[in-house]
């Protein structure tokens, strides 16, 4: 896994020389996503698990 990248690829991988990081830029890893919270709807099963809208009898598939 150590190959050397073309030298393409590597030119596309460096920053520029005068590139200099903002001072309020950090190294710490991004944040682990937040867990969503399950929705109740009224009208019943959640339309998005299942593919269809159904109202009033009338379904309508995505």
């Amino acid at each position: 896994m150590d190959k050397p990248l073309p030298a393409n690829q590597q030119r596309a991988t460096q920053r520029p020389a005068p590139f200099a990081k903002p001072a309020h830029w950090t190294d710490a890893p991004a944040p682990p996503p937040r867990v969503a919270e399950p929705v109740q709807d009224p009208d019943g099963l959640d339309p998005t698990r299942y593919g269809d809208w159904e109202k009033n009898g009338i379904a309508i598939d995505f």
